[in-house]
């Protein structure tokens, strides 16, 4: 299936310095942001207290936030757990205020608006298991990168390889800031997204690579980045189809997941976008300025034995 038929060859490459500079403003911004606003941490990172509690009837999600809202319970996060009459409480953790006592507050706040509401359950999670999960998640996506670098460099050539992270390190790095700019809250489901992002912009990459690397083999003639154009216009249909596929999945979850998972498909829908673009301008980019060329993609050519011997008379 083709979107776009086309005959003549997309000069991506014509645009690498504009490309380059929005790259750059785009990193140095989102680290500025990380470095000034820094995260919004969620209770998964932070720790806090985590209450269950149970409902006669069907638990309106809307109605409980807004009860904890006006009794200064700004920073609750509500969500259903099992089924639709239980309810699951997350509160960050105050100064000078024990966990159980949090805990008591918000019932009582909630039984004054439905006295079938009680308790189930409630646990605490300390800082230092926030610390520890931020320490973590941190490693995970170093390991990742680390791995990918590796995986590129024995698949591809070490230029693709070199390009490839830089492409994933830009995606993580912008979505991150996106998270800092608009102080969206960073828990535990968005570092998973962060994760799925690296995986998608990395199976995109994937797919250039392979295809740039099999033009430089059969395209005789031609510079580097006239195969490197003609390689993206190749893989541009299938680039279009896989991203609009997952942005529609991502825009329904988006729009009816809740708030629950508002913010992995936030980082998501930001990371597919970021991700598609810097397959495309960054990755090549990076290969191309380090020279990448047909003699480094030849395969080898292995001497027969005796191919050097002169014949017998």
């Amino acid at each position: 299936m083709q979107l776009l038929n086309m005959k003549n060859t997309i000069a991506f490459m014509t645009l690498k310095k504009p490309a380059a500079i929005l790259s750059v403003f785009l990193i140095i911004g989102s680290l500025t942001s990380l470095a000034i606003n820094q995260l919004n941490w969620g209770l998964d990172f932070t720790g806090g207290t985590q209450i269950e509690v149970g409902y006669a009837q069907t638990a309106d999600l809307e109605q409980i936030r807004k009860q904890l809202e006006t009794s200064d319970f700004k920073d609750a996060v509500v969500q259903n757990f099992g089924s639709s009459q239980d309810v699951l409480i997350r509160l960050a953790s105050r100064e000078g205020v024990k966990p159980s006592e949090l805990g008591d507050a918000a019932i009582k706040v909630l039984k004054e608006a439905d006295s079938s509401a009680e308790m189930r359950g409630s646990s605490y999670v300390s800082s230092s298991v926030g610390d520890e999960l931020t320490e973590q998640g941190g490693l995970a996506m170093l390991v990742a990168l680390i791995c990918i670098l590796i995986y590129v460099a024995l698949r591809f050539e070490w230029r693709f390889a070199l390009g490839s992270v830089a492409a994933l390190t830009h995606d993580v790095i912008i979505t991150l800031g996106l998270f800092s700019v608009l102080g969206l809250e960073f828990d535990l489901t968005v570092l998973a997204a962060v994760l799925a992002v690296i995986g998608y912009s990395l199976n995109d990459t994937i797919v250039v690579c392979d295809r740039i690397r099999e033009n430089f083999r059969k395209i005789r003639k031609g510079e580097s980045e006239e195969i490197i154009n003609i390689s993206l216009t190749q893989t541009l249909n299938r680039t279009i189809i896989t991203s609009l596929t997952t942005i529609l999945v991502l825009l329904a979850l988006f729009f009816v997941g809740g708030a629950t998972i508002h913010g992995f498909a936030t980082a998501l829908l930001f990371g597919v976008v970021i991700g598609t673009y810097s397959s495309i301008y960054v990755a090549s980019l990076v290969a191309l300025t380090l020279g990448i060329s047909k003699e480094d993609l030849m395969p080898t050519e292995i001497e027969k034995e005796g191919a050097d011997q002169e014949p017998m008379v």
